[in-house]
């Protein structure tokens, strides 16, 4: 068993964090995460969408950002019921998503205050994308944790210094939005580690227990992973999506195109290679965000050629679709192993 600061903060079984992978409905893996042991988080960034969109998108059903976070609440909160599972949401605070932003958040601050069981067990607001200062106080003064995800030691000082509880330092390897700037893992995490006092979470290039160890060693308290849970059986990504995650045979078959709120880290396609050309070529922000939108839709339609697929370079690791009670297993068991009895062979 693995114990550390995350773990024991959140009454957890597992380091580990899925992430909020938007604009991906993630309301079934977060629920499949947390009764495994892991922290589980509800993804927002796909309800935001429907304050502006004709037609949800990736199974979203309600009128309102506001109405879909608190069904998607209630969702996960009746399905980890037996086992009194951990879970939280993830809200992008980006300068163009912040009003969105605070509905979000106080959608899941009001359940936290109105469900008792809700506040028990949905006890992390991670935010990301964005200056998370204008929420700290109303997430503090709910009782819920709040993590941050940084791309750099500076801005990680800078969280810490509004009052956020646990830094995310996401290297630039990792899926989806990514930092302009590519410092990756290696090099981010442990720099993260010294500059700031509170905990530290490792994510980016993360997906088994070698990486997991890898983290610990650099002075993480846990991992977070994103790509590697698309590949499980009961994430709800669509089935060719998470095919082609296993699929993809080699670590450079990612590609970086402009998104909605920066950079995105896409899996090399047809569509990812069309989102490329187009940003070089020098196209509006409004047909960049009509061909992403394009591209989000397609995955609805199993249209995979098509398909603006977010992910991680990991992807070029990953070859199985196991449940994820067996991949958070696996990975803490072949992380205790490396610890145990790998290391210490190393040293004479």
């Amino acid at each position: 068993m693995i114990k550390t600061k995350l773990t024991e903060m959140l009454g957890i079984k597992y380091p580990i964090i899925q992430a909020g992978m938007g604009p991906h409905n993630t309301t079934n893996l977060a629920a499949a995460v947390a009764s495994a042991g892991g922290l589980g988080l509800i993804s927002s960034i796909g309800m935001g969408y429907l304050a502006f969109m004709d037609k949800p998108l990736f199974g979203f059903t309600e009128k309102t950002p506001r109405e879909q976070m608190l069904r998607s609440i209630e969702t996960v909160k009746n399905m980890t019921k037996k086992t009194g599972g951990v879970f939280g949401i993830n809200v992008p605070v980006a300068v163009e998503f912040q009003s969105i932003s605070k509905e979000l958040i106080e959608a899941g601050l009001e359940a936290r205050e109105t469900d008792e069981e809700v506040r028990r067990r949905m006890k992390v607001v991670v935010t990301s994308a964005g200056n998370p200062e204008p929420f700290v106080e109303s997430i503090k003064e709910s009782g819920a944790y709040h993590f941050h995800v940084c791309p750099s030691p500076y801005h990680a000082k800078k969280v810490e210094g509004f009052g956020t509880d646990v830094v995310i330092a996401s290297g630039h390897e990792g899926g989806g939005h990514v930092a302009h700037e590519p410092v990756h893992t290696m090099v981010l995490l442990p720099e993260v580690v010294r500059t700031v006092k509170i905990p530290v979470v490792a994510a980016g290039g993360i997906c088994d227990g070698a990486t997991l160890a890898a983290a610990l060693a650099l002075g993480a308290v846990g991992v977070q992973m994103g790509t590697r849970f698309i590949a499980t059986k009961e994430s709800d990504f669509h089935q060719p999506y998470k095919n082609y995650v296993v699929n993809t045979k080699d670590v450079r078959d990612t590609v970086l195109a402009k998104g909605l709120f920066g950079k995105i880290r896409y899996m090399k396609n047809p569509a990812a290679i069309r989102l490329w050309k187009a940003e070089q070529e020098g196209a509006s922000e409004t047909e960049l965000f009509n061909l992403e939108m394009a591209g989000f839709a397609a995955i609805d339609k199993g249209d995979i050629e098509n398909s603006a697929m977010a992910g991680g370079e990991v992807a070029g690791r990953i070859s199985d679709i196991p449940t994820v009670k067996e991949l958070m297993e696996q990975i803490v068991k072949e992380a205790e192993d490396i610890i145990r009895n790998r290391l210490p062979k190393l040293i004479v």
